[in-house]
């Protein structure tokens, strides 16, 4: 996979030969890959980073490959989920895509569909996920951002400079306007892959923003804290 920043992916395999075998060969197509070997892991590994795709084993200890997709669903997290399984009838299959999954394999499988599998699915989230690209100057109320130029006027008429990091916040906000951002999405395009911040720090950021954009901010208009979830800008 030939991009700026590699994809990461979550192998969820209990097998452990296969594991390995998997593992090796996608990092070998420039994937950063993740392994954990049952169903506790998984979710656990979900909650603390994100992925662009979920490569998941049904039969598993702890918890099976259907329940921790369901679970993965119910947390409103959309990642892709390829399932990969010795269960190979036509219900398990859609038991499978019905509980969540956006593709199905069953072993044995070929190494090579399997990687083109992966490499589609992980292109076509990302361009579910590229919306279109907010403007240099964006403008709402009596506020105004240039994301270029790294600064922005408030609710005062004041300039203030942002950081590169409240900049791409911001926009990443103002791009998905009146819709919750979960924190696995802001960790992925403003932090990137390997430094996450704790909830505090990305609240700070919040904070910062209603002290610049709002006439009253403890009665926000545009920057919303969605307790557990993410955060929201509106207008």
């Amino acid at each position: 996979m030939k991009e700026a920043t590699k994809a990461s992916i979550l192998l969820v395999e209990d097998e452990e030969n296969l594991q390995e075998a998997l593992k090796l060969n996608l990092e070998l197509e420039g994937y950063e890959v993740t392994a954990v070997d049952n169903g506790t892991a998984a979710l656990k590994a979900v909650k603390n980073e994100y992925f662009d795709l979920i490569i998941l084993d049904i039969m598993l200890p702890e918890m099976d490959g259907i329940a921790v997709c369901e679970n993965i669903r119910i947390q409103n997290n959309e990642v892709p989920i390829l399932f990969l399984s010795a269960k190979n009838s036509s219900a398990d299959r859609v038991l499978g895509l019905k509980k969540g999954g956006d593709d199905y394999m069953t072993k044995p499988f070929n190494l090579e569909e399997l990687l083109l599998r992966v490499e589609k699915l992980i292109l076509k989230n990302k361009k579910i996920q590229d919306k279109d690209s907010v403007s240099n100057v964006y403008r709402f109320g009596d506020n105004q951002i240039d994301f270029a130029a790294q600064e922005c006027i408030g609710k005062d008429g004041k300039h203030y400079e942002l950081s590169k990091k409240e900049t791409m916040l911001l926009k990443l906000l103002i791009e998905n306007k009146g819709e919750v951002v979960t924190r696995e999405k802001i960790l992925q395009v403003v932090w990137g892959y390997n430094v996450y911040p704790t909830t505090r720090t990305i609240d700070n950021f919040i904070l910062n923003f209603r002290k610049y954009f709002e006439e009253d901010s403890r009665n926000s208009r545009y920057f919303h804290s969605v307790r557990g979830v993410g955060y929201k800008f509106t207008e």
